[in-house]
């Protein structure tokens, strides 16, 4: 698990590189939040069914503000960061592949989301500057392994809400996490698995963001310059 180990701590560095570029420019990280805003309104917009749902809505809500939100996760991350090489011992390697992916996720869209800020053409964003970002950056492969990854996730979070002992060890985890300064990540931890035993099979939930996300990403980069 060394070579998973050093995947999550690399991610984890991108993305405070990342974070460090906007403290150094407040103009960038405006237009990085103005990004993230307007993809948060869509994902609210696209997926209301789905966040009114009483059997999907927990999901929902763990997929639009844990996993791609606005919030600023650089407590998290950094706690994170700490607790690697215990969770590498303690954890099984599917849960580790799983916990690599979500670093990868992470790094990925901060990363995209901040090129866009760069291209960003007007201000506020509106869906004409929001595209012309998108394009203008391309990245298309990059795209699709963004998708790729959260439903993968998603699917691995499935399967893991079937081991009943992770989730026991979650809750012994509860009163050591806070005393160590790792509540942020405990509670992340503990939403996302509470939000898929919730839905009680992932399946359609599953498949129906990856359905419309395709046809977005499709949609944003029709008419690209080539």
């Amino acid at each position: 698990m060394a070579n998973g180990t050093q995947g999550i701590r690399a991610h984890l560095e991108q993305v405070a590189s990342l974070r460090a570029a906007r403290t150094a420019d407040g103009e960038l990280a405006s237009r990085v939040a103005a990004i993230k805003q307007f993809q948060h309104a869509r994902f609210n917009r696209d997926y209301a069914s789905l966040l009114a749902s009483e059997r999907y809505g927990e999901a929902a809500r763990f997929f639009l503000n844990d996993l791609y939100g606005p919030a600023d996760f650089a407590d998290r991350d950094a706690q994170f960061g700490r607790v690697v090489p215990a969770m590498a011992r303690l954890l099984p390697g599917e849960v580790m592949h799983t916990v690599e992916q979500l670093a990868e996720l992470h790094a990925l869209s901060e990363s995209l989301d901040q090129e866009m800020a760069e291209r960003l053409a007007a201000s506020p964003v509106d869906e004409r500057s929001y595209r012309a970002a998108w394009q203008a950056v391309d990245r298309s492969s990059d795209r699709h392994r963004q998708l790729d990854l959260l439903i993968a996730i998603g699917e691995s979070i499935d399967r893991h809400t079937r081991t009943p002992l992770l989730a026991a060890a979650l809750r012994v985890m509860r009163g050591p996490a806070r005393a160590a300064g790792l509540a942020q990540l405990q509670s992340f931890l503990e939403r996302g698995l509470a939000a898929f035993v919730s839905m009680r099979g992932a399946q359609r939930f599953l498949d129906t963001i990856a359905d419309n996300e395709r046809r977005t990403i499709a949609y944003l980069f029709a008419d690209s310059p080539k």
